[in-house]
């Protein structure tokens, strides 16, 4: 059973990456119908891993992420098209809340206040740097930015609080979520920069296949 689980994981995961590779190529010389097809296709298939996690699982955390995941696939497609793109960020905005919780319920609180005024220093000063090309959408990109750099925090602070190497994934699974973000927020907002597409999707989809491993392996070790 713990060969055959190795083995569902390790396939997900290559076909991961190869629709990743597609997904960007296509994107990146503008073939549109493919890219909206292995676009959300990859988010899919990341959805996939924890979806498929043997049902005697019985950890709260891999239900929540999987709902978490499964916003980010709303945001996916909603960012597909331009006028949605506020709807798109309350999708995101809604995954890192569940993001943020799920972390919570898992190991408690983080209080760590170095690495608070570390995150939420970074974030404050993107958001000043940003603020004049903002316009209409100041008050939701602030509140996006506040809500993804607390999950950031609370996903830090389980590798903190916990040195393995699953905390680990976690943590760089939010710092590269928040990365990815920001290389969206400088293209969308300041100016649009070589090679941005093709950055703000691998460092997205790393940080949502590090979470989705993470969290499946917690569930399995957890398994009752």
């Amino acid at each position: 059973m713990v060969v055959k689980s190795v083995n569902i994981t390790r396939i997900t995961n290559l076909l991961i990456v190869i629709s990743a590779i597609l997904a960007i190529y296509f994107g990146l010389y503008d073939h549109r119908k493919l890219f909206m097809l292995f676009k959300p296709l990859t988010t899919i298939l990341v959805i996939a891993l924890l979806f498929f996690t043997p049902k005697k699982s019985n950890v709260p955390l891999g239900r929540m992420v999987t709902i978490s995941l499964v916003f980010c696939l709303l945001g996916d497609v909603l960012l597909l098209f331009k006028d949605y793109f506020l709807m798109g960020l309350v999708a995101f905005l809604t995954a890192h809340i569940l993001l943020a919780v799920s972390f919570i319920q898992y190991r408690g609180f983080y209080k760590n206040w170095i690495t608070f005024l570390v995150l939420f220093g970074m974030a404050g000063a993107l958001f000043f740097w940003l603020q004049p090309w903002l316009g209409d959408l100041m008050l939701p990109v602030s509140i996006y930015m506040l809500i993804i750099t607390f999950m950031a925090w609370q996903g830090v602070g389980l590798y903190l609080r916990e040195m393995n190497n699953v905390h680990a994934w976690i943590a760089m699974a939010v710092l590269f979520f928040m990365f990815s973000d920001t290389l969206l927020a400088i293209a969308k907002f300041k100016t649009p920069f070589y090679f941005s597409g093709p950055l703000i999707l691998a460092t997205y989809w790393m940080s949502i296949l590090f979470i989705a491993n993470a969290t499946r392996r917690i569930v399995l070790e957890s398994k009752e």
